[in-house]
This record gives C-alpha cells, sequence and structure tokens, in this order.
C-alpha cells in the first residue's frame, strides 16, 4: 500500500511538472499612437475602457513600461527583436519608398515561437517593410491579414501630398486591395478582432501567437457605425472604445474556449500620443510631451499583462520595464534558447509578471533614443536628459484631423527623479551631482556599444537592416 501511495505521489509531482512546463498562448496587442492616459485604469474618465479595466483586474498593471523609441516602425522593431532599433538599423518610420526592412538575420518575437511549434499570425500593421521580403511570411508568421505601414501615408491625408501611393491592404503575400477607402479603414479595427478571434477558435488545440497591432487611434481616425459618435471626446474617445470592445472580443473567445489560463495576453502600445492632432490626439496624463520625444509621454505606454494563475490578479508592478523585455520573456517561458552570441537588449521579466517577491527591474539603465542620437538615460528613479532639441508636439493643437505646426525646442542637461516629479518638471541636477555622473557612465556605455549621432560616436555592435536594390 505505501508503494501504491509513493507511485500516485510520483505522478502528481510529475503530472504537476508537466502542467507547469506547458508552452502559453502569447496574445499581444498593440495600439498605435495611444498615450498613457487613454485607458480608465489610467485615469481616464472621457470615454470608458472596460475590458482593458477588467484585464488590469484580472492581471497585472505596469506603471513604469516603456517602449523602444517613440514613433512607428522603431517601436515595432524593439517590440519584435527585443532590441533597441539602433542595434538592427531601423529608425523612424519607414514609409511607401523606403528600400529597408527587417534583416532576415534577426530573431522575431514570431521566430522564437515558430522554433517552438506555434501557429503564429499577424493581424494589423506591419511596418517593417512593405517589399516582400520584409513581409511577415518571411519571418516567422504563418498567417498575415493588414497593411504594410501607418494608414496615414495615402494620398487622401490632409498632410499627406503627393508623397504617398495608394494605401495597400495585405493578405499572406499578396495585395488583395490596392487602394483602401475611409469606409474600409472605418472596418479595419473590426477586421482584424474578427481574423484574431477566427485564429485562436482554429488553433485552440496548439499552442499559438497572435500578435495584434491595430492601426488606430493613428491619424486619420476612422471608428466602425457601431461605436460611432459613443464617447463624450468625440471621434478619439470612439475609437478607443471600439479597440477595448476588441480586448473584449480576445478575451471573451479565451474564455469560451477554456484557453484563459493557458494564455499571456499583453497589451500596450507603440508610442505615446501625437498631440499636435488636437481633438484627434490622446492623453499622455500626466506625463510631459508625447509622441516623436524622449520625454515620458512619448515613450511611457499603458501596459496591461494578463494570465490567470500565473500572473497575480489586480496587482501593479512600478518597476522598469519595456517592450524589448517580451522576446527573452516569451523565449524563456517557451523553452527558447537565444544563440550565445546574438546580442539583444531585453532581460527575461518573468520574475516581475509573476509577482515573485522582492524583484526587481533587470535593468541598470535604460536608454531613450531619437533616430541615432541618444537622449536621455534612465537608471532606478532617475533620469538624466543630455542636451537635445526635439520638435516638440505639445503646443497650440490642431482640430478635426488637421494638426498645428510643430514647435522647436532645446533642453540643456537635465536630472529628474521620476518617483517625485512624474512631469519631468524640476531639474535637480545642480544638487545631485554624484547621480549624473554614474549616469553619464551609462551614457558612455550605450555611445560605445550603440553609437550616438549627437556626438558622432558609432556603436560596435549595431546591425544593419535589410534592404533591397
Amino acid at each position: 500500500m505505501r508503494s501504491f501511495f509513493t507511485l500516485l505521489s510520483f505522478l502528481l509531482v510529475c503530472s504537476s511538472s508537466l502542467i507547469a512546463a506547458e508552452k502559453p498562448n502569447v496574445v499581444i496587442i498593440f495600439t498605435d499612437d495611444q498615450g498613457f492616459g487613454d485607458v480608465g485604469v489610467y485615469g481616464q474618465t472621457n470615454f470608458k475602457t472596460p475590458n482593458l479595466d477588467r484585464m488590469a483586474a484580472e492581471g497585472m498593471k505596469f506603471t513604469d513600461f516603456y517602449v523602444a523609441q517613440a514613433v512607428c516602425s522603431a517601436s515595432r522593431t524593439g517590440l519584435l527583436t527585443g532590441c533597441y532599433p539602433n542595434r538592427v538599423g531601423i529608425l523612424g518610420a519607414l514609409g511607401p519608398q523606403s528600400k529597408h526592412g527587417i534583416n532576415a538575420d534577426d530573431i522575431l518575437v514570431s521566430e522564437v515561437c515558430k522554433a517552438q511549434g506555434y501557429s503564429t499570425a499577424i493581424y494589423g500593421k506591419w511596418h517593417l517593410g512593405h517589399h516582400e521580403k520584409f513581409l511577415p511570411l518571411q519571418h516567422g508568421f504563418d498567417d498575415y491579414f493588414g497593411l504594410p505601414y501607418s494608414n496615414d501615408m495615402w494620398p487622401f491625408h490632409p498632410t499627406a501630398g503627393d508623397r504617398f501611393p495608394d494605401l495597400p491592404l495585405i493578405e499572406k503575400n499578396e495585395i488583395i486591395n490596392p487602394k483602401v477607402t475611409g469606409k474600409e479603414q472605418a472596418q479595419l479595427t473590426t477586421w482584424y478582432t474578427e481574423h484574431a478571434v477566427d485564429f485562436i477558435t482554429a488553433h485552440k488545440d496548439e499552442p499559438f501567437f497572435v500578435y495584434v497591432p491595430h492601426s488606430m487611434p493613428h491619424v486619420p481616425l476612422y471608428v466602425s457605425d457601431k461605436f460611432k459618435g459613443k464617447s463624450k471626446q468625440g471621434l478619439y474617445g470612439d475609437v478607443i472604445m471600439e479597440i477595448d470592445w476588441s480586448v473584449g472580443q480576445i478575451l471573451d473567445t479565451l474564455k469560451k474556449l477554456n484557453l484563459d489560463e493557458k494564455t499571456l495576453v499583453i497589451f500596450t502600445c507603440d508610442n505615446g500620443p501625437w498631440l499636435s492632432y488636437g481633438n484627434h490626439a490622446g492623453s499622455a496624463g500626466p506625463l510631459r510631451e508625447g509622441k516623436g520625444t524622449a520625454w515620458d509621454g512619448g515613450q511611457r505606454e499603458p501596459c496591461i499583462m494578463r494570465w490567470p494563475g500565473k500572473i497575480p490578479a489586480g496587482t501593479v508592478c512600478q518597476e522598469v520595464a519595456s517592450t524589448i523585455d517580451i522576446l527573452p520573456t516569451v523565449a524563456h517561458l517557451t523553452g527558447y534558447e537565444l544563440p550565445d552570441d546574438y546580442i539583444i537588449d531585453g532581460k527575461n521579466i518573468w520574475p516581475l509578471m509573476s509577482g515573485q517577491q522582492g524583484a526587481t527591474s533587470p535593468h541598470d539603465a535604460f536608454y531613450f533614443y531619437w533616430a541615432a542620437g541618444l537622449h536621455a538615460v534612465r537608471s532606478g528613479d532617475w533620469k538624466l536628459h543630455l542636451p537635445h532639441s526635439y520638435r516638440s508636439l505639445d503646443g497650440p493643437p490642431g482640430r478635426d484631423g488637421i494638426p498645428s505646426k510643430y514647435i522647436q525646442r532645446k533642453t540643456d542637461l537635465a536630472l529628474f527623479n521620476l518617483r517625485e516629479d512624474v512631469g519631468e518638471q524640476y531639474n535637480v541636477a545642480d544638487q545631485h551631482p554624484e547621480v549624473v555622473e554614474r549616469l553619464m557612465k551609462h551614457v558612455e556605455a550605450a555611445r560605445e556599444d550603440l553609437g550616438d549621432s549627437q556626438v558622432k560616436a558609432r556603436g560596435e555592435n549595431v546591425r544593419p537592416p535589410g534592404r533591397v536594390k
């Protein structure tokens, strides 16, 4: 009898180990130009986000979560590669005339999952190169439906002039609609959601990775009839409410299919709000500036992670984390080992996500680049801005989809304690010269590693982007 119970105990332990080792499904929902203050649990009151608020109640809300750079292509590069965009050579926002894209030698989250037996899909905005060699199916994705770049890169946007051709809609590697109209843009959020739900349903019995990078709320704003006029804030609020509906559709599908406890869901955004668009832009909440700057309004984003039974419900993480941490964390959770000689910048943040007692940020320093210029560095609660010029969007707002003009501004060397001064208003560099000196050591290390065009430093460990002739 004792032998029987010993065997039973052994089998139960083995069973528990197998369950713990089961590879989670992964869903990443990534919006475009949504501000830190544009979710209910981050302080928004002009429109409701019940599904995102529910996701936070059932998971973890991050307060100090950063994207890799405050602009479209560079930010998406950081998310998918686990690298600062400068390391892999994709900066700014790639347009229809660009000959660059993601290098085939770079490892993406999709390729990490694919190597571990996952089915993979992307439904939404790609923006890592529109030529076929750069499209998702050549980089670890099994399925793709969406736009190759931002939805304003078309001739009908008020500021586009004749710079852009017609906007294409792509499925897999084929253009299925060469001329997307405004009527069709109004359906993009719904279409992306429907594709994601169908993919999850079709692959419910195997591990899957689904990436849903919404085209909205990037201008020009479009929303389906089911959410038009629903928000007190107008069209922008309507658009966010529809995105929140999309989150709810995905969460409800996971629950319906009994996949809740098998699925990690991550919601975050690519950069801060495009403030010069006024009532067509979002809010950075208490943060300074917005899209296109290294101030926290440009790179600190709402981030909510949910995995019932693994991520403790209703918790808040105040440690520094970033989109560049998603790839190494997914690699850890799926058992994928990156090559020893392959350099990335992200860290495994599972100790933070799982609420391990005493877990702290794995980043001694986090760097804020704009294009190839190093503008700031954060270490702990301290953030040091280097002298630089920037295009401020925080001027007189435009309206009805027409932006106001940019304002050129400068900052001198400035130190902020973000725990005490989240809005980066009070320069305390003179009071803390020892902190400035310590952070400047991180700056010099970054310049040696990744470069800094402001001082003409060339990085030793950068890789080129892909290119077509």
